[in-house]
């Protein structure tokens, strides 16, 4: 299911150069294949793809990086050792067009945040 154009994901996709946009566009197209019923909202001042009201993942471009915000200091700590060479902090992913994150780990994020939401939800909620 494609994104409503005039969110805020789409909006900040939109407003990128197009190596920096592709490279956010590739997280994404691979979020909304993993999980299809995402949604989209400003959480703490980023364009966030939401999952069951809930924030997913934020992929956006910064000054002088590309970052990934997974809303989890645990699921950067599950991956941080899959990530050598890349700058980590407790809730971020910092990237580059030339250097993006692996696609099994990208899935893997996804994933364990994906579970993490359904978790605290519950399956009825």
């Amino acid at each position: 299911m494609p994104l409503s154009a005039d969110g805020p994901v789409a909006t900040h996709l939109a407003e990128q150069p197009a190596e920096a946009r592709e490279a956010l566009s590739r997280i994404v197209d691979r979020v909304l294949e993993l999980v299809p019923e995402v949604g989209q909202t400003v959480s703490y001042g980023l364009p966030t793809l939401t999952y069951r009201g809930k924030s997913l993942l934020s992929a956006v471009a910064a000054k002088r990086h590309l970052a990934l915000y997974p809303h989890s200091g645990q699921v950067v700590e599950l991956v941080a050792p899959d990530l050598a060479g890349f700058s980590l902090s407790k809730g971020t992913i910092r990237f580059s067009a030339a250097q993006p994150i692996p696609d099994a780990v990208l899935d893997r994020i996804i994933e364990l945040r994906r579970a993490a939401i359904d978790d605290a939800l519950g399956p009825d909620r």
